[in-house]
């Protein structure tokens, strides 16, 4: 297979049945140069002992998933998760992670507006200390399905919102197109978010419903422009690595290295639309 791979990095959660080794192990044969981990695998592995592995396969850590969950019920839960976030910095900085992905939270009780300025706060308290790390945060919206358990943060132009309203250096958005892609103001506000994008997940939203959490798709199995998409992001001066990011069982029961392969054709077919001519799917 030929074509550009050097901005492809594996999300974790896309061969979730494989540990730091595995995945980092499989990136380096299969040929992909990047990689975005997940504190709970680095956490199996050990922060000292995957931080090592990184460095041994030669790969580069495109980001570390995840840090934020700010809303809580009490003020000293609010405060614990503050700190649980300095850990997640303190851990990207010693994977070499330039970016720490933050899943904001989701409302404690009903006042989704309140929840919303508990995230402002808690991205304003922690920018600083992931500055001193050299670390950029990267406020990733999520679909509005996961509103009530996973984040209040549902729009791109909400999470801009949130970086230009908190104004400090090394904070940015992280644009996952299975979040956004059916916002009618999508690419306004990718527009509105230019010089501040700091990371780029392409997946898939396949007809037919299912599990929002499960059922992400890869590259050219459901309905979002991903090439379209990715130009996109481009032109708001975005063009660092592009991590595959798919929650989905099918895909987990798949054997990693066939996942890996298949990422990769798919990534210059759907996202680069590169695939030379003649090149099997």
């Amino acid at each position: 297979m030929s074509g550009d791979l050097s901005r492809l990095s594996l999300n974790q959660a896309t061969t979730k049945q494989w540990g730091v080794r595995e995945a980092a192990e499989g990136c380096a044969r299969a040929g992909i140069p990047w990689i975005g981990l997940w504190r709970d695998k680095v956490a199996e592995t050990g922060l000292k002992e995957s931080a090592r592995i990184v460095r041994e396969t030669g790969l580069k850590v495109s980001s570390l998933c995840r840090g934020g969950m700010f809303p809580a019920a009490t003020e000293g839960e609010r405060l614990a998760r503050l700190d649980d976030n300095r850990r997640a910095v303190d851990e990207a900085a010693a994977l070499g992670a330039e970016v720490l992905v933050l899943v904001c939270g989701a409302a404690p009780d009903r006042n989704i507006g309140a929840a919303r300025s508990t995230v402002r706060d808690g991205v304003e308290a922690l920018a600083p200390y992931a500055a001193a790390a050299g670390v950029l945060l990267g406020v990733e919206p999520l679909h509005p399905a996961f509103a009530a358990d996973r984040s209040v943060i549902c729009t791109l132009g909400e999470a801009t919102g949130i970086v230009r309203l908190v104004g400090l250096p090394g904070v940015g958005v992280v644009v996952d197109a299975y979040h956004v892609w059916w916002d009618p103001a999508l690419y306004e506000e990718i527009r509105r978010a230019a010089g501040a994008i700091v990371g780029f997940h392409v997946d898939d939203w396949p007809k037919g419903g299912g599990d929002p959490l499960l059922s992400r798709g890869l590259m050219g199995d459901g309905v979002i422009e991903l090439r379209r998409m990715r130009e996109a992001v481009e032109s708001a001066g975005y063009h660092g690595p592009i991590e595959v990011e798919i929650f989905n069982e099918a895909v987990w029961a798949t054997p990693g290295g066939e996942v890996l392969e298949t990422i990769k054709r798919r990534y210059l077919e759907h996202v680069l639309d590169a695939m030379p001519a003649g090149e099997p799917l």
